[in-house]
């Protein structure tokens, strides 16, 4: 590819496999065997999560854009087409029309807010229109919020992976949290070492249940709406973003493992779906297409893959 080439594909900010062109839905009729790249998408600022709204026919891209703990209030959340396209870089911003946003990570929607983790506050934002709503700060009970899921009736359960950032670079101190959130009350359900770093976090409704991944583990577990762990097995370590298929399997982003893979259930061995990635974050499906959604972390891009 030449340089004017590259340069094009910038302006767009989408490179789809061979061309410029292209998004998320050139391959939607498309029979397929196994996991295809439809599209990339790039011009991101340290992309850490990635949602899908369903009823909007959105992604949403939480965007860091610098340190995970740093309070600079320039953190965005981007807009995109379902096509993988950018609607809106910097569809909500830090510094702009009276919103705080220092290092934005997991999102969730409840109703018509989207809701954003944000260090150590909660963020909620119209999913429409991107109008800050509501901002919870956590102060000294949270350090590092990082995922967020919904559960049916509204709550909103919480992961603190417990990690501080600084010039000796990352360590954990801790303490490892989930939080639940209820009517704007905040309670920590389940807290200490054997979280070990907890990180993505998802309702499984089939089973009424959490599943959470740790990144300082190989371990995968399962919560209760009240904060019992329970064992789900053995994953790849360097856990970051989990997600329920439509046929129930589960899959998880592993910045150790490089990949996504599906959970092995049962004793079965892990089923890696995607590999070569480097740091692969907090991973957004759009169960209806199996099209997800990979933040690369350090590269400022996300990859979009069906999975048959």
């Amino acid at each position: 590819m030449s340089r004017r080439h590259r340069l094009l594909c910038a302006m767009s900010f989408t490179v789809a496999l061979t061309a410029c062109g292209g998004g998320a839905d050139d391959a939607a009729d498309a029979p397929i065997t196994e996991p295809t790249q439809v599209s990339v998408t790039e011009g991101f600022a340290t992309p850490e999560s990635v949602l899908w709204d369903a009823e909007q026919q959105v992604w949403f891209v939480s965007n860091i854009n610098g340190g995970p703990t740093e309070k600079d209030d320039n953190g965005f959340i981007s807009r995109l087409g379902a096509d993988g396209t950018i609607d809106s870089l910097h569809w909500v911003s830090g510094g702009r029309d009276g919103v705080t946003l220092n290092a934005p990570k997991g999102m969730a929607i409840v109703g018509d807010l989207l809701w954003v983790t944000d260090i150590d506050a909660l963020r909620a934002f119209d999913r429409r229109s991107g109008a800050l709503m509501a901002s919870m700060e956590f102060g000294d009970q949270a350090r590092f919020l990082n995922d967020i899921a919904a559960a049916p009736d509204g709550a909103l359960y919480i992961t603190d992976t417990g990690i501080a950032i600084g010039p000796e670079g990352m360590t954990r101190p801790g303490p490892d949290r989930i939080f639940k959130v209820v009517d704007g009350m905040m309670a920590v359900i389940a807290e200490g070492a054997h979280l070990e770093g907890p990180n993505g976090i998802t309702w499984d409704a089939a089973n009424t249940r959490l599943i959470m991944v740790p990144f300082a583990s190989t371990a995968l577990y399962t919560l209760s709406p009240e904060g019992r762990a329970g064992s789900l097995g053995t994953g790849l370590g360097g856990h970051d973003g989990v997600e329920i298929l439509a046929d129930g399997r589960i899959i998880v982003s592993s910045w150790e493992g490089g990949s996504v893979f599906v959970v092995g259930m049962d004793g079965a061995e892990n089923t890696v779906l995607v590999s070569g990635l480097d740091a692969p974050a907090d991973i957004g499906l759009d169960r209806a297409r199996n099209l997800v959604a990979i933040p690369l972390f350090n590269e400022n891009r996300v990859e979009f893959w069906r999975i048959p």
